[in-house]
């Protein structure tokens, strides 16, 4: 029935799409956490309430957010260029998913921050904790089974990213799919990406999950 696969190829797809994944989702949470957790503490009412600050990042998160990922690509190929050598290529793709999908996952960490009982923050407070230990005591670890699931939204919506980045040749099973599927009116294997596909985001998912629900105190 799948005769017409090239597995080798379909295998070396699927490791350069896990690869394009787990970079990404990496610097996604770090640069996300950080932009979010700016975006929070420089809001009104909050440990560095700097209106200046708070609307600048805000600005930076918007305009990145609207922009679909696709002309994302496109807008980003001198830079990628200049950081990578080239447009081809997993490497190639990661500037685009990483500044992409970080301002998302950043309005994630803000709506999770924002979600904290504000009392817990006022007792740590009244305790003498300091800024950075409220920050690392008190509100990361609150707001954790949220973080963690936002970042199993984000790894989700990357792997989707990652198809689309493979369209314009930067591997992984978007290209596999296009250049062996699609352009050479092979069905069974696009088919067969787009199974690997679902089964990459199912296990994310349930990765995703099991540590929002070991994380949850509630």
């Amino acid at each position: 029935m799948l005769n017409e696969v090239k597995w080798d190829g379909l295998w070396n797809a699927t490791v350069e799409t896990v690869y394009m994944t787990g970079i990404s989702v990496a610097a996604t949470f770090f640069l996300g956490l950080i932009l979010g957790l700016i975006l929070y503490l420089t809001s009104k009412g909050n440990l560095w309430e700097n209106r200046f600050i708070n609307q600048l990042f805000s600005l930076f998160v918007n305009v990145f957010r609207s922009i679909p990922f696709i002309i994302l690509i496109i807008l980003l190929i001198p830079f990628t260029r200049a950081l990578v050598g080239s447009m081809l290529g997993a490497n190639a793709a990661l500037p685009a998913l990483i500044i992409g999908a970080a301002p998302f996952y950043a309005r994630m960490v803000e709506i999770a921050l924002r979600e904290i009982d504000k009392g817990v923050i006022e007792a740590s407070k009244a305790m003498g904790a300091s800024n950075w230990t409220i920050i690392r005591k008190v509100l990361i670890p609150e707001a954790l089974p949220a973080l963690l699931s936002g970042i199993t939204v984000t790894a989700i919506a990357l792997v989707s990213y990652t198809a689309m980045a493979g369209v314009i040749g930067a591997g992984g099973l978007g290209h596999f799919a296009f250049l062996e599927g699609f352009q050479r009116s092979n069905s069974q294997i696009t088919f067969v990406a787009t199974i690997v596909i679902v089964i990459i985001v199912f296990i994310i998912q349930w990765i995703g999950d099991y540590f929002t629900n070991k994380t949850d105190k509630r």
